[in-house]
């Protein structure tokens, strides 16, 4: 597993709710390779729940949908944006679990449309969320010129 290289730490106006350690109230997610899986791993919070104990069904998708960006930024070496995301809450997540895995792999491309699969897994390895995310992608060249987008690298690369 290898560390994914945030190559927009330091930018000026950069404030990501999912990936900005600098969003005081952001999830500050980092992200790892792992074969053909985008991993991040993260400890909920009291500041993040709905209901008591159990993490907000929003914040559940903020972390899903994150993690599936990161597939495209890293995967297809280009940026894009969320069209459509169906989300099934199968088992709640406990705001006092010491970790959970948020995980997702691409499943298809086809032009500029790309499909994602995600999950959030709790400490003991239940999948208590899962996603499916379609995405549009940006040409390369879109990506560069408007999005400031950089190679998405691990580290050691």
């Amino acid at each position: 597993m290898k560390k994914i290289i945030n190559t927009w730490i330091g930018k000026e106006g950069y404030n990501c709710f999912g990936c900005c350690p600098d969003n005081p109230y952001g999830v500050k997610l980092e992200f790892y390779e792992d074969g053909d899986d985008i991993v991040s791993f993260w400890k909920p919070g009291k500041n993040y729940q709905g209901w008591v104990k159990i993490l907000h069904g929003g914040i559940q998708a903020v972390l899903l949908d994150e993690v599936c960006a990161w597939v495209i930024l890293r995967k297809l070496q280009t940026c894009g944006m969320t069209t459509k995301m169906e989300t099934k809450y199968m088992h709640p997540v406990e705001t006092d679990d010491p970790q959970i895995t948020i995980r997702a792999h691409l499943v298809e491309t086809k032009h500029n449309i790309a499909i994602i699969e995600a999950s959030i897994a709790n400490n003991d390895g239940e999948i208590c969320t899962k996603a499916k995310c379609t995405y549009f992608t940006f040409p390369h060249e879109t990506a560069v010129s408007q999005f400031q987008y950089k190679p998405c690298r691990v580290e050691g690369e």
